[in-house]
């Protein structure tokens, strides 16, 4: 955490197998930077466009360069009045025995987007993953034994939550699947939360057509910086 002269703070860095930053100001980023040099072995920076470059430039010096970055990731929100009305369908919070199932789709999305697979460790892999599905998280729609759609909530703050990992199998595209059913999850959850917030990869422009079809807005950029 960094303050200013007033106390008030102006940068906040949640460090643990990545550093995940929101900072205002060079006085915070700097500090930052200092603290960093503590935590070499970080798989990857993430948060706001402007924070996350600006402690980049001010450790890449001493850090092992990145293997990946995505330097422009729109970050987009909804608040409940903001849902496009579509046709409910049922998806419902996974089961813990459908671990292996949503584990395997989650690795090809990561896959696919960060270019490696994180089967390589499957027990523990799997295991994550069945520990968020019992803390209910995990949200799918399954028919008769096939995968539909996925995607779970990530972090939550009283004036948000994350919705990350919505994937939609690439055979089964093409169907408005991932249209009604993130649709059908955004309504359920803003039941209880005041607005959902998402980020995505400036490249992939039907998942950022998905999002403001169902009613997301763009409010922002992130940008990620990951390591080998």
């Amino acid at each position: 955490m960094s303050r200013d002269h007033r106390g008030r703070v102006t940068g906040l860095a949640y460090l643990s197998g990545q550093c995940v930053l929101a900072a205002d100001d060079d006085v915070a980023l700097d500090a930052m930077a200092v603290e960093l040099r503590k935590h070499r072995t970080l798989r990857s920076i993430v948060g706001p466009r402007a924070a996350a470059s600006g402690l980049w430039e001010r450790v890449q010096i001493w850090h092992r360069p990145p293997e990946l970055v995505r330097a422009c990731q729109p970050l987009y929100a909804m608040e409940p009045d903001m849902l496009v009305d579509i046709a409910d369908v049922p998806v419902r919070a996974a089961f813990v025995e459908e671990a292996e199932l949503v584990a395997n789709h989650s690795a090809e999305m990561i896959l696919v987007e960060l270019g490696y697979d994180p089967r390589t460790h499957h027990a523990g892999w799997v295991a994550g993953v069945r520990r968020a599905i019992a803390a209910g998280v995990w949200w799918v729609w399954i028919v008769d034994g096939v995968l539909r759609f996925q995607c779970n909530v990530g972090p939550r703050t009283e004036h948000t939550a994350q919705i990350q990992g919505v994937w939609t199998p690439p055979e089964l595209r093409g169907h408005g699947y991932a249209t009604a059913a993130l649709a059908a999850v955004a309504r359920r959850l803003l039941v209880r939360e005041k607005t959902l917030s998402l980020y995505v990869n400036d490249f992939n422009a039907p998942a950022m057509a998905l999002y403001e079809r169902i009613g997301f807005a763009r409010v922002g950029e992130f940008a990620t910086y990951l390591f080998p």
